[in-house]
């Protein structure tokens, strides 16, 4: 099995900058991407970033690009996610998703709240 484990959400100003991790554990040998995903109240979960985990290719959802980076630890077992220039729209729970051989693998999220 695997658990993914998010961490780093919080309050914070418009303008703000948070970093978010997640930490896999269990049968993380087969991992090939791991990426981050939000959820605001009343709306559908949206790509917000992910990463090969080989490679560490990249990719973003439009509205963060520029803002936000993904990045991996690989002997940690860790996906990273940094905002910056956070705005309130950014508000939402963050998930971490990882896949591997097939299969999806999520955390439970973390809170982000930008206020204005």
């Amino acid at each position: 099995q695997v658990q993914l484990v998010e961490s780093g959400g919080g309050l914070v100003q418009a303008g703000g900058s948070l970093r978010l991790s997640c930490a896999a554990s269990g049968r993380t040998g087969s991992t090939s991407r791991m990426g981050w995903f939000r959820q605001a109240p009343g709306k559908e979960r949206e790509l917000v970033a992910t990463i090969l985990w080989t490679y560490g290719n990249t990719g973003y959802a439009d509205s963060v690009k520029g803002r936000f980076t993904i990045s991996r630890d690989k002997a940690k077992n860790t996906v990273y996610l940094q905002m910056n220039n956070l705005k309130p729209e950014d508000t939402a729970v963050y998930l971490c998703k990882m896949s591997a051989l097939g299969y999806d693998y999520w955390g439970q999220g973390t809170q982000v709240t930008v206020s204005s």
